[in-house]
């Protein structure tokens, strides 16, 4: 086997897919003439032309009817259901056996890697060809161009208020490209990372849980002990579990400020 190619597969055992990956938008960034859309709260998918993978190249198990007439070429998208949907989703997704459930989730497209062309001209090859197989569950997520800053605003303002995580501004000129990049900006009213719970810290006295220690990519460690709610904090959390927490910034120490818990994480 080349050595290359073997360096490749380890590296995406190890450290996921290279997929794109956005930057968080900051006010001075400029998005004019670049295209906006809701960031969906779901569970990443990229088909590989054989079978659907995880964010960190693990296999997921679809239906085969749901995977059935996907095209030979690879897409990258988002498996949804609805807003404020996110428990569901996973459980659904993530399950070894798949269930009728199924039925309930859409297959969302953003990106079409390794294609030739232009960002939109690659999300018209995939529509195309959505229209000539008549597929219902695969859809493209609507871009829109971006005016101006205002405009993005009150865009973000209509995702927020109907419970949308946020959106992603991207660069539509270029040609595709993998790994993280400031041609592709998410837009939330908070940031969120990802983290190990390394530890579990119970309340001797009521026996629920007071916070996770948790370990962040860096090797930092800190207490997460807001968030949840009453019934997550008398469930039984496990050491190696993956966590997501929004944050305000980080303390000079290093530690994300006002951690807050999100949900457990399978994907």
């Amino acid at each position: 086997m080349n050595k290359l190619f073997l360096i490749l597969i380890l590296n995406s055992f190890i450290f996921g897919l290279d997929l794109q990956k956005a930057k968080k938008y900051e006010q001075h960034d400029n998005i004019k003439n670049w295209v906006m859309s809701e960031k969906l709260d779901g569970i990443r998918a990229y088909w590989n032309t054989k079978e659907l993978l995880t964010r960190k190249g693990n296999k997921i198990h679809a239906p085969k009817w749901f995977i059935k007439n996907l095209p030979d070429f690879e897409l990258d998208g988002e498996l949804w259901t609805k807003r404020d949907d996110f428990e569901n989703i996973q459980s659904i997704v993530m399950d070894k056996k798949p269930s009728k459930k199924w039925k309930e989730i859409t297959y969302n497209i953003f990106e079409v890697p390794h294609q030739k062309g232009d960002f939109l001209s690659r999300l018209q090859l995939v529509q195309k060809y959505i229209e000539k197989e008549k597929l219902q569950h695969i859809k493209v997520i609507k871009q829109i161009k971006i005016k101006d800053k205002t405009h993005l605003k009150k865009f973000m303002e209509e995702v927020t208020n109907k419970k949308g995580e946020g959106v992603i501004v991207k660069n539509p000129t270029l040609n595709y490209f993998c790994g993280r990049s400031s041609n592709i900006l998410k837009v939330k009213n908070f940031s969120d990372m990802e983290g190990e719970v390394i530890g579990i810290n119970m309340s001797k006295k009521t026996g629920v849980l007071k916070s996770l220690k948790v370990k962040l990519e860096n090797g930092t460690t800190f207490n997460l002990g807001t968030g949840f709610t009453k019934v997550q904090r008398e469930k039984s959390f496990k050491v190696g579990t993956i966590v997501s927490f929004k944050y305000y910034g980080f303390t000079k120490n290093g530690k994300p400020k006002f951690a807050s818990f999100l949900r457990v994480r399978k994907d």
